[in-house]
């Protein structure tokens, strides 16, 4: 039931977004059969769609010109197993199912919204290796609260475990691919920050708008949080690389660039300490140039010339 109603939901958005599909086409984009397309393209027109198909090898469907689209006619099971689908796919990432679930939830009715906060309630989420579960519900939250533009009240536990309540003006909700990143403004503060969503306890409106004045890039700013956040120290280095193959060698997530000329790229990487820096730097199998600090310098020439002796000594007993 949750793939039937959300496949019907997608074959929608497909061909609401341009003005021809093949029948492959969709079966691709939607990953089922040519078979399953063609049955859910009926049921579409026994709901009222009105869908057109041209035969032959370049026809395909599309939705009449000039046609209005009535509404997706769903009963309570079809319209909480589309509600469900659409929450297990934002917790995996995907932008565009969040945005569906938040417009979906807001006109749910009261029987159907509150079946779903029980099955919210109900299901236990086992995270990947290195990633953090999500309260059920959350992320709607706060994508309902950068929305509003409203100022709200943030409870939130930082990485030592230690909680704060503080004023933030939301903005935008950010996935790396591993975690999803809360951007908003630190009222108190007077800075634009980055929030771990599953580190949030509650966000509550205030009543009061939101100063969204000259946000920054949200996707740049949780990448250089993420890259030098947590480190007690930063290398600033130089890699003989244009940044599109700097950015392949040290990822953005790893560390914030920025090109020096065509052919070249300053890149800053954070670590525990020198040593370690080091280590990382020569791992990089690429030749650079550490401009600061001096200790970072210092052990990686120490690193080099250790790896560099022990490999003459080998090859010098092998020669004799």
């Amino acid at each position: 039931m949750i793939g039937a109603s959300a496949r019907l939901l997608r074959l929608l958005s497909l061909l609401s977004s341009r003005p021809s599909w093949t029948c492959a086409e969709l079966a691709e984009r939607m990953a089922v059969t040519d078979r399953t397309v063609r049955r859910d393209v009926a049921r579409l027109r026994e709901l009222g769609y009105r869908v057109d198909s041209e035969a032959g090898p370049w026809g395909g469907y599309r939705l009449r010109a000039g046609s209005r689209v009535p509404p997706l006619i769903l009963d309570d099971e079809e319209a909480l197993a589309v509600a469900v689908g659409l929450s297990e796919a934002a917790l995996g990432g995907d932008q565009a199912a969040l945005s569906a679930m938040l417009k979906l939830r807001q006109v749910l009715p009261w029987r159907i919204a509150d079946r779903l906060g029980e099955l919210d309630e109900a299901f236990v989420r086992l995270p990947g290796s290195g990633d953090a579960p999500i309260r059920p519900g959350l992320l709607l939250e706060l994508a309902a609260a950068c929305r509003r533009g409203e100022r709200a009240r943030l409870s939130y536990t930082d990485a030592q475990g230690r909680p704060s309540v503080r004023d933030i003006d939301p903005y935008r909700l950010v996935h790396t691919g591993r975690r999803w990143y809360f951007v908003a403004r630190d009222v108190a503060r007077g800075q634009w920050r980055t929030f771990r969503a599953d580190r949030v306890d509650r966000v509550r409106p205030t009543g009061h708008p939101a100063d969204l004045t000259d946000p920054p890039d949200p996707a740049d700013l949780v990448s250089r949080n993420i890259a030098n956040g947590p480190y007690p120290l930063t290398a600033t280095v130089r890699l003989p690389l244009p940044l599109r193959e700097a950015l392949r060698i040290v990822p953005a997530t790893v560390g914030t660039h920025r090109p020096d000329g065509p052919d070249a790229t300053i890149t800053e990487v954070g670590g525990p300490d020198p040593d370690g820096l080091a280590r990382y730097l020569l791992g990089l199998g690429t030749p650079l140039r550490v401009l600061a600090p001096e200790a970072v310098r210092e052990a990686l020439v120490r690193q080099a010339g250790a790896l560099a002796a022990q490999n003459a000594g080998v090859r010098a007993s092998r020669g004799s």
